[in-house]
């Protein structure tokens, strides 16, 4: 008892805290997880104005240390930082397998918690995370964010405008020859939790569902194309790896809103002339941008058109806007409304990509039993 009134009282002198930095248009971010995307959100964080990366901490306390030197934040353990009473958010940028163990960690320090993606490698895990933040009155965000950029956002107001009439169907192409080929350390892309599905998917799903909502049910096909694979990048160049989960995913989904989508992630592939994703309306195709960047080429094709028209993009976030899901959360927080990459849409990504690998085993078509809101479209010309 006396614990729980210790935990009720803490979360009630953090929550004062961080409402006083938020009335001051700023909270303190700390992140978790010095590998090479860390890079990108301290880089381009500093373009935000509601929030400041103060610290960074991770198991390697030499990594964390070279990553507060070239950006100017302090290095600390990843016990140092839970304890900081100044730190109102923290960014999970671990490896997949580790999101869920560190996130509750962060929940369970009373702070809000901002992960990559996926939320979490399974169901349970994934549950258990919003759980406690529910429990503790606490959000939880996730990647991707780039279903926020101009790009995809350009897309969605052209749907909504009508301007492809009905859309009908969509199709979406992830084909890679790995990332083996580039990472320093690819080895955590081919175990449980990760694969071109858990990796990349999330973009992919999560620029459907912002177009579409949610999805009701899917059917799937997996495969691993090799079981050991030779690292073809420094420092590791000619070792070889060993392949824990499918590396070749084909998946069929219905929404709830009755739109059909073909779904191809691969990391056998080494070349495409696939697009990346088509919607068919009942009156024109839509190409839509890369779902793993923030802008792009946006074209459409009527039925009686000879050649495609390029869309104008309006939105500020053109270029590599990663962190732009956690200023939103930030904005969340301080208008007191729902944040668009959130928890439950995390979650409904995850529930999606784990029914399509049990779909691939059970050969059957899965149910799924989470749902989420599409996110609200971002108002022209927002900036945070």
């Amino acid at each position: 008892m006396n614990r729980l009134m210790s935990e009720a009282q803490e979360d009630e002198r953090a929550a004062s805290a961080r409402a006083t930095r938020a009335g001051a248009g700023v909270l303190n971010v700390g992140i978790i997880g010095a590998g090479n995307i860390s890079d990108f959100y301290l880089r381009i964080g500093r373009g935000f104005s509601n929030f400041a990366f103060t610290a960074i901490a991770d198991l390697d306390t030499e990594r964390a240390a070279a990553k507060a030197e070239a950006h100017g934040v302090q290095a600390t353990t990843v016990t140092e930082l839970l304890a900081d009473d100044a730190i109102d958010v923290v960014v999970n940028l671990t490896v997949p397998a580790a999101h869920a163990a560190v996130s509750r960690a962060v929940l369970g320090a009373g702070k809000h918690v901002y992960s990559e993606k996926p939320l979490a490698t399974s169901r349970e895990d994934g549950k258990a995370i919003l759980a406690l933040a529910a429990a503790r009155g606490l959000l939880v965000g996730c990647a991707p964010d780039t279903f926020l950029g101009a790009g995809l956002q350009a897309a969605r107001a052209a749907i909504d405008a009508g301007l492809i009439g009905e859309p009908i169907a969509a199709s979406a192409f992830m084909m890679s020859s790995g990332p083996d080929q580039w990472h320093p350390d690819p080895a955590f892309f081919f175990a449980p939790g990760a694969g071109p599905l858990f990796d990349m998917g999330p973009y992919y799903l999560t620029a459907l569902i912002n177009l579409f909502g949610p999805v009701s049910q899917v059917s799937g096909s997996a495969v691993i194309g090799r079981r050991t694979r030779p690292i073809m990048s420094a420092p590791r160049k000619g070792q070889l790896l060993a392949v824990e989960t499918p590396t070749h995913v084909s998946a069929q989904l219905e929404f709830a809103s009755g739109k059909v989508v073909t779904l191809l992630t691969s990391f056998d592939c080494p070349a495409s002339e696939l697009p990346k994703c088509e919607v068919y309306g009942t009156e024109a195709t839509l190409s839509l941008p890369d779902p793993n960047t923030f802008g792009g080429s946006l074209k459409l094709r009527r039925t009686a058109d000879k050649e495609w028209q390029t869309l104008p993009l309006s939105g500020p976030y053109t270029e590599n806007s990663r962190g732009l899901g956690l200023a939103d959360m930030v904005d969340a927080l301080a208008a007191g409304r729902r944040q668009r990459a959130g928890g439950e849409l995390a979650f409904h990504v995850l529930d999606t990509m784990v029914s399509i690998l049990e779909a691939s085993e059970t050969r059957a078509w899965q149910t799924l039993a989470s749902s989420c809101e599409r996110p609200a479209a971002l108002a022209p010309g927002t900036r945070y």
